[in-house]
């Protein structure tokens, strides 16, 4: 029953807002249109068409299951004409720009042909044709926007959390058999999905206008900072104008107040340096093309098509976005604990995957991984015979482990989540990091600048673990773990495009370009990447 909920309510989340236009967009009573028979569907004539329309033997099984779960009546036909779900279906096969995704449409002059409302002679394909090339077209929309691409494509990209599932006949079911569901709008698809896709329909508009016009640098140049006067500082105004980090455009020259005002809030969204320097950097970076931005929003449409919906439902859970170097702890729907990280390094990178956690552990040792201890520790050792000593820690059954306190590599508390890449949550006793702007230091586990607080949050619920037990357990006197009765979902993502909840647009760095193969997967006509791989 959870299942067939869910995927009532997120079919028409997406299509009651296109369902209006479509009803009104076409004139089922035109006298030109041609009323046909109903078609009838056998196992014969689903092989039949298959054969004949190859291009689409993909869904061929989809398209078999559809019709054996409703005893093979029609789907797409009502009163011997073509019902509204199936117009409404073409009208969102010919608007998938919106959803931030490029289908390539098998015999779309076929699907065009059908539907043609001028035409005065009889579509060319016969009844039960048209009833399955619709089907067809049906699961592969489906497939397209509602599920993205398949797990094992997933897997090739080293993302590692659940994939959403979607049942096509359920959908289906719900969309025929309830019409009255048209008249909600609950977005059951992960809610960031909805405001990408806002900030797309603005993002295209800016490029159809003409305003993303280049900003000038100096040869050579030098950085710019406040009371300044330069064109690129005129230039730079009027992009921040037109994505929107100023409210009016003076066209001044001149670095005052107002540009200072307008360079933080771009900085703070693009995950920057919160200072009033324009460096070289920062000017190459306005000047990508807002084709590549309109492109790193799609990519990321895509990404949250893979996430349960069912994640934003839960009362609490953590959720680590690597490319922003953030953590977030929400516990009924609100952020609890918005605290900076650092995380692998591109040689280790921090795996993409969810999880419980189950335990928090104060004044933790760290159990050194063995591959540290063959490449780092020995050389080290092997130099300086007291390092271990020196560095309070000692060998544990042939292992080398640090043992508790302010200096341990872990901090003076670690969150444990299984998991086949043994990697946590854990404090860092190196502060000054936190203050880079690209951090990527670790081995792949995720050191938490607010990792206390995020201990403190997390056991609320437990009455027993005062502040001053808190305070004990993470003295580094002793290893103190606590089970906890209820575990935390964790759910570490990767996210280069995010529009937060007061509505600003963040763009972060592609600090593994996983953009890039993303971009390969989803676009493979794409002139850019093709360069980046040559």
């Amino acid at each position: 029953m959870k299942n067939f909920t869910f995927v009532v309510i997120l079919l028409f989340g997406y299509f009651s807002t296109s369902f209006a236009y479509s009803k009104n967009e076409f004139d089922f009573s035109s006298k030109n249109h041609f009323i046909a028979p109903a078609p009838t569907i056998t196992t014969a004539s689903i092989t039949a068409f298959f054969k004949k329309y190859s291009d689409l033997k993909d869904y061929q099984n989809d398209v078999a299951t559809l019709y054996k779960d409703r005893s093979y009546k029609p789907i797409w036909y009502e009163n011997n004409d073509i019902n509204e779900f199936g117009y409404l279906l073409y009208h969102k096969l010919n608007s998938t720009y919106e959803e931030g995704v490029q289908i390539k449409i098998p015999y779309k002059s076929k699907l065009d042909e059908v539907f043609d409302e001028d035409s005065t002679s009889k579509s060319k394909l016969s009844e039960s044709d048209t009833e399955l090339l619709l089907s067809s077209m049906y699961i592969l929309y489906a497939k397209h926007v509602y599920q993205g691409i398949d797990a094992a494509a997933q897997n090739k990209i080293e993302w590692y959390l659940p994939k959403k599932k979607v049942s096509y006949e359920t959908l289906l079911d719900s969309i025929v058999s309830n019409p009255n569901l048209l008249e909600q709008n609950n977005h059951l698809l992960f809610s960031q999905y909805y405001k990408l896709q806002e900030v797309l329909k603005k993002y295209r508009e800016i490029e159809k206008s003409g305003q993303w016009t280049p900003i000038y640098m100096d040869n050579p140049y030098k950085d710019l900072r406040p009371d300044a006067t330069s064109q690129t500082i005129a230039d730079v105004r009027h992009r921040l104008f037109v994505i929107g980090d100023l409210a009016t455009d003076s066209k001044s020259n001149f670095y005052d107040q107002e540009l200072m005002d307008g360079v933080m809030k771009y900085k703070l969204r693009h995950a920057l340096t919160p200072n009033y320097i324009l460096s070289k950097e920062h000017i190459d970076q306005m000047n990508e093309p807002i084709s590549d931005r309109i492109k790193t929003i799609m990519l990321n449409m895509e990404r949250c098509r893979w996430i349960p919906p069912s994640l934003e439902d839960q009362d609490q859970y953590v959720m680590v976005n690597i490319p922003s170097f953030m953590l977030y702890f929400v516990r009924n729907k609100n952020f609890d604990i918005v605290s900076k990280v650092f995380i692998g390094t591109p040689l280790t990178k921090t795996v993409i995957f969810s999880g419980q956690i189950d335990r928090i552990v104060f004044s933790p040792y760290w159990n050194v991984p063995s591959s540290i201890i063959q490449n780092e520790l020995k050389l080290k050792m092997a130099e300086d015979k007291n390092y271990l000593a020196d560095h309070n820690m000692e060998w544990n059954g042939g292992k080398v482990r640090q043992k508790p306190g302010p200096d341990n590599a872990l901090g003076l508390v670690k969150f444990m989540f299984p998991n086949p890449n043994d990697i946590y949550m854990h404090d860092s006793p190196s502060k000054s990091l936190f203050g880079f702007e690209k951090r990527i230091f670790s081995h792949g586990c995720i050191n938490v600048e607010k990792a206390k607080d995020l201990a403190i949050s997390m056991l609320k619920d437990y009455p027993d673990w005062t502040l001053d037990k808190i305070n004990e357990a993470m003295s580094g006197k002793k290893e103190t773990p606590f089970m906890l009765p209820k575990k935390v979902p964790i759910y570490i993502g990767y996210f280069t495009a995010w529009v937060t909840r007061d509505g600003n647009m963040n763009f972060y760095p592609d600090v593994y370009e996983r953009d890039t193969r993303l971009n390969g997967m989803l676009f493979p006509n794409d002139i850019a990447y093709k360069s980046d791989q040559e």
